[in-house]
């Protein structure tokens, strides 16, 4: 394995006042449905998104190509796209190899995994035995963990093929991907916006096509968010869906593994491999893994009204000032296709709703001063010479740490701290029941939930760095699914104007009660199989870029 960031040669060769008033849940007559009718007509039709894992399958089982050409093909892909995009911070170089073993397997007639021959990307604060895991940080820059993550393991047994490692904002703590130590990365449909984050690298090479699927982890919105900006699928599960061992810990209580694909059925195939209760970590479930593949109907069989009686919820807080006219109008378009779909929409009140955000940085900041502790350069992180050992530790982490992680550190250790306890944290886990309890009452009023997955389509690099206040705003649409511990899925809806003639792409967001990926996956399929006239390939690539 060789890191690109040492040699990037090798790519181009090969609470305090939140109120605490009591929960409601309001179900009204829906004001911004009634402008669903006076939405522009769309385009011409083209055709729905399809299954890369399983065209792969079926090219490799008919003997129609090989691993090894599919692995030169994503290879070369990667050699033309990654100086522009940037997204992979190490990339393996075990790729042909593995796909020559996958061959071998064919030609003995061996049983195949359900990911083989597919080429996944991993962020890199998911540990892999096989390449450096740093977390996009200095202060791990030459870490290489002595195992994989059990999602990284999961995968490999399923057959898939690691690429590589993709970038990401240093420890997760970000909304760009720009407060990576070692590279900015960019965002395919125009490459001078960020692609989103902190799952900004996996995202982005998905929607270049880097790879066929990737994973991401999910804190507040960092799989969702780079997913509505990259035009891609991104899907975060229930809390304990996934196993978070070998995840590098950020805030414990709210992290999640999730998945990125360029349509529904590959984000559904890839989270049936990963999913499932695993012994190495305490807070992995034991509720059954349903098999996600059974929800994907083709489009020819679908009904005239295949989402007949859902009932489905349209956030009105998620629609309020502050969000752009363009993305509201994405949305309520996307409302409007679900009841063309036999959909019951009706718009719902959430007042909690803006206490998420709040409740959130003080929860996430407490959780990771902890969680980054062990970063000291004796127990774990790149270690500076001194001669007292106050000075090894400071030296060590003031080096090794950016400032997003500096100060989201001082500020955990802020709210935690004797005479601030109380004031902060007790009073953001006390919002964060709140927030539990409005989508509950939510949930057994509708099927799902709807909202915008970020309040804005992607934004210039480099225009919100030095405005940390309006980086964290961004996540509002976000981080109240995870302090509920619920799984979402964002899956790309339409276009704004700006990033060249294609626009730029808007997903929404769809919220389900825990453990209800399946039905999620199954309204996911349907949307994008039956919506017209959009085609979320970035026009940095040709046809013959992306052809497997």
């Amino acid at each position: 394995m060789l890191s690109t960031v040492h040699n990037p040669g090798f790519l181009l060769r090969q609470c305090r006042r939140l109120p605490l008033k009591r929960c409601r849940f309001h179900s009204s007559t829906p004001l911004f449905l009634s402008q669903l009718q006076t939405l522009p007509s769309t385009e011409p039709p083209s055709s729905p998104p399809q299954s890369q894992i399983l065209t792969i399958r079926d090219n490799l089982l008919q003997r129609r190509t090989t691993a090894v050409e599919l692995a030169e093909l994503a290879l070369n892909r990667l050699r033309l796209t990654e100086p522009q995009i940037h997204s992979f911070i190490s990339v393996s170089e075990t790729v042909l190899r593995e796909a020559e073993e996958i061959d071998g397997k064919i030609a003995r007639n061996e049983d195949l995994g359900p990911l083989a021959g597919v080429f996944v990307g991993v962020k890199d604060n998911i540990c892999t035995s096989d390449m450096p895991s740093t977390g996009g940080s200095r202060i791990l820059e030459n870490y290489r963990p002595p195992f994989d993550a059990t999602a990284v393991k999961r995968v490999k047994d399923c057959g898939g093929i690691i690429v590589g490692k993709t970038n990401l904002d240093e420890f997760g703590m970000g909304s760009t991907t720009e407060g990576s130590a070692f590279q900015v990365t960019a965002n395919p449909w125009d490459v001078s916006r960020v692609p989103g984050g902190s799952s900004g690298g996996s995202a982005a090479a998905v929607s270049a096509r880097q790879c066929v699927v990737s994973l991401g982890s999910d804190t507040g919105g960092s799989v969702r968010q780079p997913a509505s900006f990259c035009g891609v699928v991104g899907l975060k599960p229930t809390y304990g869906r996934v196993s978070r061992f070998g995840l590098m810990a950020y805030a414990s209580s709210l992290d999640v593994i999730g998945c990125f694909g360029s349509s529904v059925a590959d984000t559904g195939i890839l989270l049936h491999a990963i999913a499932g209760h695993d012994r190495l970590d305490s807070t992995s479930s034991k509720h059954e893994v349903p098999n996600y593949a059974s929800q994907f109907m083709s489009i020819n069989s679908l009904e005239s009204k295949p989402l007949n009686g859902l009932r489905v919820g349209l956030i009105r807080e998620t629609l309020d000032d502050g969000v752009d006219e363009a993305v509201v109008s994405s949305i309520l378009g996307a409302a409007s296709h679900l009841q063309e779909l036999g959909c019951t929409v009706t718009e719902v009140s959430l007042p909690s709703f803006s206490l998420g955000l709040p409740a959130y940085y003080i929860l996430a900041s407490s959780e990771s001063s902890s969680n980054l502790s062990r970063y000291d350069g004796v127990r774990y992180g790149t270690q500076v010479a001194a001669d007292q050992l106050n000075s090894l530790y400071g030296d060590s982490r003031s080096k090794g740490f950016g400032p997003e992680v500096k100060m989201r550190i001082l500020m955990g250790t802020y709210a935690l701290s004797a005479g601030y306890y109380d004031a902060y944290y007790k009073r953001a886990q006390q919002v964060r029941t709140l927030v539990q309890k409005s989508f509950k009452a939510a949930l057994n009023e509708n099927d799902i939930l709807i909202s915008p997955a970020a309040p804005s389509p992607a934004y210039s690099i480099g225009e919100k760095k030095n405005d940390p206040l309006a980086m964290y705003a961004g996540d509002i649409m976000t981080v109240n699914v995870n302090l509920a511990g619920l799984p979402a899925l964002v899956l790309p809806c339409g276009f704004v104007e700006g990033g060249g003639p294609a626009g730029l792409p808007v997903g929404v967001q769809m919220i389900g009660a825990a453990f209800d990926e399946d039905k999620l996956l199954k309204v996911g399929h349907i949307f994008e199989q039956t919506l017209q006239g959009y085609k979320f390939i970035p026009p940095l690539l040709s046809d013959d870029a992306i052809a497997c």
